[in-house]
């Protein structure tokens, strides 16, 4: 192998070809090739492409020092353990894998085996996220909504663990707080899984996040808003944009202007509204520069494995609840 970082993809569907497609713009890496249980697949991608048409899983694997799964989520379980136990740094697209305890072993394994493992929560890199990346985060109340038309590739799963999932991601990672308790409801309309919910989730801290999901939209929306004292933060993922209102003292910053003021008795303190600046990046091909930086830099991953784990925790606590409140 040369000095640069060889990876493969395995899975060669619609996220897998981007995956391969954006890894070919990284100067690190060197693109082993692309594998899918089907090879007509397969070889279309590389094609298409040109990048090498792998035969097999062993294939990559022996060409590889990591790979990015981004198969269909039952096998990300069996990709990810065969490459951990083979030494193989490895990226699985979001959900870590389709049950829990599947996830927990994956964890585990790469923990005993020395390996780094991303799980592609993409929203992370979202540029309206990243945006409010240096700010103090306190929120007191969430309320997301992401909804989507409907698309037969994501409809193998409930909708929870093909879109709710990214924001549950994100409120775990905010809140930092255990879970108190959790109301949820959804409904089946046109595939076998649910395909619209709604989840309440109360944390310890008093947090209150209420989440809703839909594929089932005429119209598009990927939005998230962040109460906290002092301040409210509005996230829109599709746009890319964040906006700020806050309450300070004095002067706004630069870029800030003055909404109003509040007396507070002692003093007036200024409603300011800002918005960040907003650095427009492509998402997916920040998250694989992040992977490649763990690996070739050995830091850790800004998505780990137990992170992936927590949110998939959380979807199946979420999924248990709307069966229960839909007997």
């Amino acid at each position: 192998m040369s000095s640069k970082l060889h990876i493969s993809v395995l899975g060669a569907g619609h996220l897998g070809k981007i995956h391969a497609k954006l890894l070919q713009q990284i100067p690190e890496v060197e693109l082993a090739g692309i594998y899918d249980i089907y090879q007509s697949k397969s070889q279309a991608a590389a094609a298409e492409l040109g990048c090498p048409a792998l035969e097999s899983e062993q294939e990559a694997l022996i060409k590889s020092h990591a790979l990015i799964i981004a198969a269909a989520t039952t096998a990300h379980y069996d990709l990810a353990l065969d490459a951990i136990y083979q030494g193989r740094h490895i990226f699985v697209e979001k959900p870590i894998a389709a049950t829990a305890a599947q996830a927990e072993e994956m964890v585990q394994a790469a923990k005993e085996a020395k390996v780094k493992l991303q799980v592609g929560h993409i929203e992370r890199f979202n540029p309206a996220f990243q945006a409010i990346a240096g700010m103090e985060l306190r929120p007191q109340f969430i309320e997301v909504h992401r909804l989507a038309a409907f698309n037969p590739r994501g409809a193998d799963v409930a909708v929870v663990m093909d879109l709710m999932i990214h924001d549950l991601d994100l409120i775990l990672m905010m809140v930092k707080s255990p879970l108190k308790m959790l109301h949820a409801s959804g409904v089946e309309v046109v595939s076998s899984g649910v395909d619209i919910a709604n989840a309440r989730l109360i944390f310890e801290t008093g947090c209150v996040a209420n989440v809703t999901a839909s594929r089932l939209s005429a119209k598009k929306m990927r939005k998230m808003r962040i109460f906290q004292r002092d301040g409210y933060i509005s996230l829109d993922f599709a746009e890319g944009k964040a906006e700020i209102f806050e309450l300070r003292d004095g002067a706004p910053p630069a870029g800030g202007f003055i909404l109003g003021a509040i007396d507070q008795g002692a003093h007036k303190r200024n409603i300011v509204f800002r918005q960040p600046p907003i650095v427009q990046v492509n998402a997916m091909l920040e998250e694989q520069k992040s992977f490649v930086d763990s690996v070739i830099n050995d830091k850790p991953t800004v998505v780990s494995g137990e992170e992936g784990l927590e949110a998939l925790k959380l979807a199946e606590k979420i999924l248990v609840e709307i069966e229960k409140s839909s007997r």
